[in-house]
């Protein structure tokens, strides 16, 4: 425990005035520490909103369980709906019917994800209507119309009402000379998730177009799962294999991007230890600090010390000055860093405006914007690291100021 002689000391050398330069220094150290604080808040702020934000455009895409068999057919998926929806935190159930295809326009081809839904159903599962001109309400049974991702639209240059070609390859075939399946449909809407992996690659039509186009009569290609916990999905997805057939396979959102969310995680754990040293390098400038202010209050160390100031008083002294130090410097990063991490939807447009140039390539990173979300566990991480190197940098230069020797700092006095 500090005794309140230590303490009001060292509050009254952290605010003296007395030595310009000494003080410029000790100014400087706080700065320091601040700026490296405020880095490493935002760096692991846009890393976690750059992985919630994958996470949220692909959950809204997908769904949080897919069910479906070996072959890659399921009969029957109304009962197997039924059955799904009694086991617990299962909310809802939708079939699907995926494949690949080959969309033309006028001699622009692009080969796209075809999705066939049942919108009645497709709502309950995802957030995907919620990004999209229309809704899945427009998709009608025997009207071949279709919804095209915003990105997949530009490219074939079509809009709402213009049609495009669906070239099936399910008969294609070199040997025997089976020529692919052609149906044209009517664009009846677009969506746009800022993810350029599905508004590129997706289209969706209705499940019975979809079945009667790839000769699938009653049969799906599976059914998708929304859950009221998503991060339930791992055991609710055991338990479903466990009760089932055999030939049923389940797969669950953390296994269908294991790797990809993995990397973003071993990134952002790489980030944080990459950074945490320049808050160390920060923090350890606090010793030449200290070490500067012990030589400039050597006649007050000898002085005190021969008022009946112990050793270890001293020490306390100079460790509560160092520890001040780095509170402020702290405080200031971690104010300075939640800030900018809650407002750098704002900040990043901005620079982008001015120097002309996406910081985000879609290309490489599949989002085309930027977001912040901070989690208080690694600001109280962040702050706690700091404030710890802060307090092991003051050590040995309060060590240093307990050894001062009264009679040799007031020789030249």
């Amino acid at each position: 425990m500090f005794k309140p002689l230590e303490a009001f000391l060292g509050l009254r050398y952290t605010r003296s005035r007395k030595g310009t330069y000494v003080s410029f220094i000790a100014l400087a150290s706080m700065i320091g520490l601040a700026i490296s604080v405020l880095v490493l808040i935002t760096v692991l702020s846009i890393m976690n909103g750059f992985e919630q934000a994958l996470r949220e455009r692909i959950l809204g895409m997908l769904s949080h369980v897919t069910v479906s068999t070996n072959t890659g057919e399921l009969e029957d998926w109304q009962t197997t709906r039924n059955t799904l929806l009694q086991f617990p935190g299962v909310k809802g159930v939708a079939p699907y019917i995926h494949k690949q295809v080959m969309l033309n326009v006028e001699g622009e081809v692009r080969g796209v994800s075809l999705q066939g839904v049942m919108p009645e159903l497709q709502k309950t599962i995802g957030t995907i209507e919620t990004h999209m001109s229309g809704s899945f309400d427009d998709l009608k049974a025997g009207e071949n119309s279709i919804i095209l991702g915003q990105t997949l639209a530009r490219d074939l240059q079509v809009k709402v009402g213009d049609s495009v070609t669906a070239i099936s390859l399910r008969s294609l075939s070199l040997d025997s000379g089976e020529m692919p399946t052609l149906q044209e449909f009517q664009v009846v809407g677009t969506f746009r998730l800022d993810m350029k992996i599905y508004d590129s690659t997706m289209a969706f039509i209705h499940l019975n177009d979809a079945a009667e186009m790839l000769e699938m009569d009653h049969r799906v290609s599976g059914v998708r799962l929304q859950l009221d916990d998503m991060f339930q999905a791992p055991a609710i997805s055991d338990l479903i294999y466990e009760t089932s057939s055999p030939d049923v396979w389940v797969i669950d959102w953390t296994q269908q991007n294991k790797n990809f969310f993995k990397a973003i995680r071993t990134q952002k754990t790489m980030f944080f230890f990459i950074l945490i040293m320049l808050v160390a390098v920060a923090a350890f400038n606090l010793v030449s600090t200290m070490i500067m202010v012990v030589t400039d209050k050597n006649a007050d160390i000898a002085i005190l010390r021969t008022l009946g100031l112990s050793p270890g008083g001293v020490m306390r002294t100079f460790i509560v000055q160092g520890s001040l130090i780095g509170i402020i410097g702290t405080t200031v990063g971690v104010v300075l860093g939640v800030a900018i991490a809650l407002n750098i939807e704002v900040i990043v447009p901005l620079i982008e405006t001015l120097l002309g140039v996406p910081l985000v390539s879609e290309d490489a990173y599949f989002i085309s914007k930027i977001k912040g979300a901070l989690e208080w566990g690694d600001i109280l991480l962040i702050a706690g690291s700091a404030l710890f190197l802060s307090l092991i940098a003051t050590l040995y230069p309060s060590w240093k100021a307990s050894k001062v020797q009264p009679a040799e700092a007031l020789r030249y006095e």
